[in-house]
């Protein structure tokens, strides 16, 4: 098989959908089935609009929070801890037993500490100057 390498700022949609699928598929038949679900939380004012919310997904027991965003006005008020209680609370109606987030904002990981993360890994200078934490948390049903 003849291959080229190409690098690209500009991937197409349909390309990366490749890759993903078909490392789903490699790591589904490696480890098991994932039963990938994506999650989300999201908090409205009163007009409907999103002004705080996660995103993630479930996989393989776990919860992954990618996505945690609270509007400036409502930061200080625990929104975020409640936002992840929700979360957590679905993952855990998913069969989960453990959730993943990180973060480079150490207000954010004081927070996430405080709903009962613990972190595993640091990535030293992720943006330079800071430091990237990777916590987790066990699930209880």
């Amino acid at each position: 098989m003849k291959t080229t390498l190409e690098t690209t700022a500009d991937p197409l949609p349909e390309e990366l959908a490749v890759l993903g699928e078909r490392l789903s598929a490699f790591n589904d038949s490696d480890v098991g089935a994932s039963r990938r679900k994506a999650l989300a939380v999201f908090v409205r004012d009163e007009q409907g609009k999103v002004v705080a919310g996660i995103s993630g997904y479930t996989a393989w027991g776990w919860l992954y929070v990618q996505w945690l965003w609270v509007d400036e006005r409502l930061r200080g008020q625990h929104m975020a801890g409640r936002m992840l209680d929700a979360a957590e609370r679905e993952a855990v109606a998913r069969g989960c037993h453990g959730a993943l987030i990180d973060t480079f904002n150490p207000k954010a990981e004081k927070a996430y500490e405080r709903q009962g993360y613990r972190p595993f890994g640091i990535l030293p200078d992720f943006p330079v100057g800071r430091s990237r934490v990777f916590l987790q948390k066990k699930l209880v049903g």
